[in-house]
């Protein structure tokens, strides 16, 4: 039997250290990242889940209303949810986790679970006990999305021997002109990137950036190590491009806003970012780089999935399950 316990805020140290040592924990499983929200914002209904005192597995939830469905939902405010588990995990603690979440759900009056867990990659070590137990319970796929990833298993002088050609040529064509590529801690580059960025996705898809300047410059705070600004430069110091990277946990860093000011794109900007950023990734021995998803509801950004492959990205399932009662 397992024990289902609520989150409140006097676990917040036994509730990160446990993230932070889990086979699949992440930076978005954290209660320092989660507390970057309203407290109005969501519900909170995070569990912990105990067998015989000792601490199993944690779910980061919010009590979620859809259409009049009330959902245990992991995790609204955040890329990634699901279990956070301990690297020897049972198959059978694996089933029981799930019948315990199923139980608990069902006698609070809940009438769905839906959760997106981190990708295969963000594992220590592989495993898909979580998902097999979920499936078993009659969770189903609610959708399959596709995140680009890129396996740092080279020597940075390889680098540009994993761009296609294109990309080769961009690249030696920024580096030709001078872009320089440099990380900021400053405040005022991230305002001069999100001003960039903010003008991209209003001009290309009429939507807001998923953070304001001032949340992402509190997650920065929060995590002044894991949060981190590249920018590429114009020999007159124009901010060209940049890209914001998550260092989500010692074996993936994401790259969570990308975005390119069009009056300099002869520059390449971009190209020349996501090869220093490459070589930064393989010097600081992460495994893999996370480009994000290129699909919208299973619906595939050609032109997106193009771009990222021409770095060398190969795709990964990035799922979402859902059980209604």
């Amino acid at each position: 039997m397992l024990n289902v316990q609520r989150y409140t805020g006097d676990l917040e140290k036994v509730w990160d250290e446990f993230v932070w040592s889990a086979n699949n924990g992440t930076l978005f499983h954290t209660r320092r990242f989660l507390s970057y929200h309203p407290p109005d914002r969501f519900v909170d209904h995070s569990l912990l889940f105990t067998k015989k005192g000792r601490l199993l597995a944690l779910l980061p939830a919010v009590d979620y209303d859809e259409e009049g469905t009330r959902l245990v939902l992991s995790h609204r405010g955040a890329s990634y949810g699901g279990f956070v588990i301990r690297d020897t995990l049972s198959i059978r603690e694996a089933f029981d986790l799930v019948e315990a979440l199923l139980n608990y759900a069902k006698n609070e009056g809940f009438g769905a679970i839906d959760m997106t867990p981190p990708p295969q990659i963000y594992l220590r070590r592989p495993s898909n006990y979580i998902d097999f137990a979920l499936v078993q319970n009659g969770f189903c796929y609610r959708k399959r999305e596709i995140s680009s990833v890129i396996p740092l298993d080279f020597a940075a002088d390889e680098i540009l021997n994993t761009f296609d050609e294109a990309s080769r040529r961009a690249v030696r064509r920024g580096q030709k002109l001078g872009v320089a590529v440099r990380e900021s801690d400053d405040p005022a580059e991230y305002e001069r990137f999100y001003a960039i960025l903010k003008k991209n996705l209003r001009l290309r898809h009429n939507v807001h950036p998923t953070h304001t300047l001032a949340e992402l410059l509190d997650v920065k705070k929060l995590f002044p190590d894991r949060v981190k600004l590249f920018a590429a430069y114009t020999p007159d110091d124009d901010m060209a491009a940049g890209v914001v990277m998550f260092i989500c946990n010692p074996r993936v860093v994401l790259a969570f806003y990308i975005s390119h000011d069009e009056e300099y794109q002869h520059y390449r900007g971009v190209n020349c970012l996501f090869h220093d950023i490459i070589d930064w990734g393989i010097r600081e021995k992460y495994g893999f780089l996370d480009f994000g998803i290129f699909t919208v509801n299973q619906d595939p950004n050609w032109g997106l999935a193009r771009f990222k492959e021409s770095f060398g990205a190969q795709g990964v399932f990035r799922d979402s399950l859902r059980l209604t009662f």
